[in-house]
């Protein structure tokens, strides 16, 4: 079953495809099936720069419970660059 859950967001960095290097424009994450991974739901993750074609993006397919990690891992180091960031611009 399809669940329409998608969401996608501006991406401002770099990725590393096929062809080495790209810079990215969008972040899409979906809980749909995955092409890969042999699970029947997953939190798919694509990284992705359209305007470079098919060959300029990175794919994710994980576990719901390895993206519910992942997403606390991203929000705690969030949250300590944020610490670090705010003591940089008091110390200029």
């Amino acid at each position: 079953m399809c669940t329409s859950i998608v969401e996608i967001v501006g991406a401002d960095g770099m990725g590393k495809g096929d062809d080495g290097w790209f810079k990215l424009t969008h972040s899409v994450v979906s809980y749909d099936h995955p092409h890969h991974a042999l699970l029947e739901e997953a939190i798919n993750i694509d990284f992705m720069n359209p305007a470079l074609g098919p060959g300029a993006r990175v794919a994710v397919e994980l576990t719901l419970e390895s993206a519910k990690e992942l997403s606390g891992a991203l929000a705690r180091a969030i949250a300590q660059a944020e610490i670090e960031e705010g003591a940089r611009l008091r110390n200029t």
